[in-house]
């Protein structure tokens, strides 16, 4: 089972980071960066939860646990507004919106880069 809870954390990783970097590249916000937002929190929610099933089952109040539940309420949040940006095709939010993107991306990072410390140690 730890396998396919790396693959699908290092899914993750790719997907979003894609996403994240491409839209701050490109300047502006499109169809294909919100969907590549989507895969990347699926892929992180089943690694997750495999993750979770293999440490005895679930959630644990440490670094890890906190930063990992706030990492994945972010990108939900992000990706639900990125997709009321795009719905309401909102020009000024589209060309700002990979601001918000970096530092969701960013905070994603802790519990991605603690989980694999926490899985070593």
């Amino acid at each position: 089972m730890i396998i396919y809870s790396v693959i699908f954390m290092l899914l993750a990783l790719t997907f979003y980071s894609v996403g994240v970097w491409s839209e701050k590249e490109q300047g502006t916000l499109k169809k294909w960066h919100l969907t590549v937002f989507w895969i990347g929190l699926i892929f992180d929610t089943v690694g997750t939860t495999i993750m979770s099933r293999i440490t005895n089952g679930g959630f644990e109040l440490n670094f890890h646990g906190i930063t990992g539940a706030l990492a994945i309420a972010l990108m939900m949040f992000h990706a639900l507004w990125a997709t009321i940006v795009l719905i309401k095709n909102d020009t000024e939010m589209k060309l700002k919106f990979h601001k918000f993107s970096i530092l969701v991306w960013l905070i994603w990072l802790v519990p991605f880069i603690s989980g694999a410390i926490y899985a070593m140690i």
